[in-house]
């Protein structure tokens, strides 16, 4: 194999661009819009690390823990974290944050997301 730089583009991979996803169950969806879709630009051997790109129309879930360790980036969009304290933090395009695994919290997309990612599972 062949290691080098990947560059992530804000418009998905330029060979596989984007497909469905359903990370977000249909009930969480806040509007009559349900897309979601996604595109990936690295995973390991055992898909413990994945790197990509993914588009999430408003919906709300909350977490008793979030299930993996996430740094993103917000490329368009909006989203509002609400910690098991109560406070809430949003998050809009050029912010970075990370969401560590076992955080508790309230996850709201208020308009349409499209954020970079990075998991380790």
């Amino acid at each position: 194999m062949s290691l080098k730089p990947i560059r992530l583009l804000a418009d998905g991979h330029p060979e596989t661009g984007f497909v469905p996803s359903d990370l977000v169950q249909k009930q969480d969806f806040t509007t009559a819009d349900t897309t979601e879709i996604i595109s990936s630009f690295y995973q390991n051997e055992d898909e413990s690390v994945l790197v990509g790109v993914w588009e999430c129309a408003p919906c709300r879930e909350e977490f008793e823990a979030y299930p993996v360790d996430e740094m993103m980036t917000v490329i368009s969009g909006s989203v509002t974290l609400t910690g098991s304290d109560g406070i809430a933090q949003t998050f809009t395009a050029g912010d970075t944050f990370f969401m560590a695994k076992g955080t508790p919290g309230i996850w709201e997309i208020t308009e349409t997301l499209r954020k970079f990612y990075m998991i380790a599972g």
